[in-house]
């Protein structure tokens, strides 16, 4: 992937933001996101994902610390000093503008000629598949055909960085799943710096080259997807990074690195990720438990729910309920039947506690 001469990278040093007297909304975060990557903050509302989001633009100014795009300390300037464009989840387009007007609207103020706003525009107007749709009023357009309007104005600006507050929020489902992938296809071939917010753990785990869980107004973990995914840091990242079981295991024996768990008479081996002996948790995805094992432990099915290319299932064992998922549409199980469940070769994590 290229990377654009104008991305810049972002650093957050010891930044913490309060609100009023007491109300803390970003505590001590420190970040490092690398030009031309796409950084997602994730989390739930009120973590500090969106004041995160609006420091970097200079919406919100930092109580304490410092940010810096590329070698520049921007921490004090306005908005207007910083090279950062943002697409808000409304859109924001002038309704009385036709699309071109629209895109060209910042190009306006920057001082270049008639021709060259123009000529910018269209161009911006053809990288999110616009192209012909120039003398359209945004009232003309669907939903995710204005989204691409604002990606367009904001990408013309030709920024150090692009910011997207929950861009998708108002699509539907088949909508965000098209528009994610063209935000993603245009910020890789383009090599542009974004950070991009969002409460939705599928849409971050698409489009992201790392993500950046957020939690009462601190970083809970820092990965990529498949690191959040398959190695949450805790409780709390396993659940809300896609769907995980929380499993009680008894950790047997330790050696080196590597621990035997017990659930029952099952045994299976993996990483103890310097948690020691005794009582313990383990995140398995729904996707990882395998239902009919040859060696496993007890369980039965209490309810099943076919959704298409799926089967999804509620498995009650001894020590409480499940949920797992096969791709076997054809021959699900009924509710009531008894079955042996294990894990799967990769995939089980055991979490350290708090």
């Amino acid at each position: 992937m290229k990377i654009s001469s104008k991305a810049a990278p972002v650093s957050f040093q010891n930044v913490s933001k309060i609100y009023g007297r007491d109300v803390l909304a970003v505590d001590d975060v420190n970040l490092e996101i690398e030009a031309g990557k796409l950084v997602t903050l994730l989390g739930p509302s009120g973590c500090g994902k969106t004041t995160t989001l609006r420091m970097i633009a200079g919406l919100e100014m930092a109580t304490s610390g410092r940010i810096l795009i590329g070698d520049a300390d921007v921490t004090t300037l306005p908005a207007t000093d910083r090279d950062v464009s943002m697409v808000f989840q409304s859109y924001a387009l002038f309704p009385h503008m036709s699309v071109l007007e629209n895109v060209s609207y910042g190009l306006s103020f920057s001082g270049f000629s008639k021709a060259e706003t123009r000529e910018r525009a269209l161009v911006g107007l053809d990288l999110v598949g616009l192209k012909g749709f120039d003398t359209r009023l945004p009232s003309e357009l669907s939903g995710g055909q204005q989204q691409r309007v604002a990606v367009a104005r904001a990408l013309v600006l030709e920024p150090q960085v692009l910011l997207f507050d929950e861009p998708l929020s108002n699509l539907d489902a088949k909508l965000r799943r098209q528009v994610r992938e063209d935000i993603r296809a245009i910020q890789k071939d383009l090599g542009l710096t974004v950070v991009y917010v969002t409460h939705d753990q599928e849409e971050a785990l698409a489009v992201s080259d790392e993500i950046v869980v957020m939690r009462n107004a601190a970083i809970a973990q820092i990965g990529t997807p498949r690191q959040l995914y398959d190695a949450p840091v805790d409780r709390f990242v396993a659940d809300f990074i896609g769907e995980a079981n929380l499993l009680p295991c008894t950790i047997e024996t330790v050696t080196g690195e590597q621990a035997t768990i017990a659930i029952e008479d099952y045994r299976y081996d993996l990483p103890s990720r310097g948690i020691s002996e005794g009582p313990a948790t383990m995140a398995v995805r729904p996707s990882r438990l395998v239902i009919g094992a040859a060696d496993g432990f007890r369980a039965k099915v209490i309810k099943a729910t076919y959704v298409g290319v799926r089967m999804e299932y509620t498995l009650e064992a001894a020590f409480g309920s499940m949920f797992a998922v096969q791709d076997d549409v054809d021959a699900p199980l009924d509710v009531g039947t008894e079955v042996t469940v294990g894990f799967a070769a990769k995939g089980p994590v055991l979490l350290p506690e708090g």
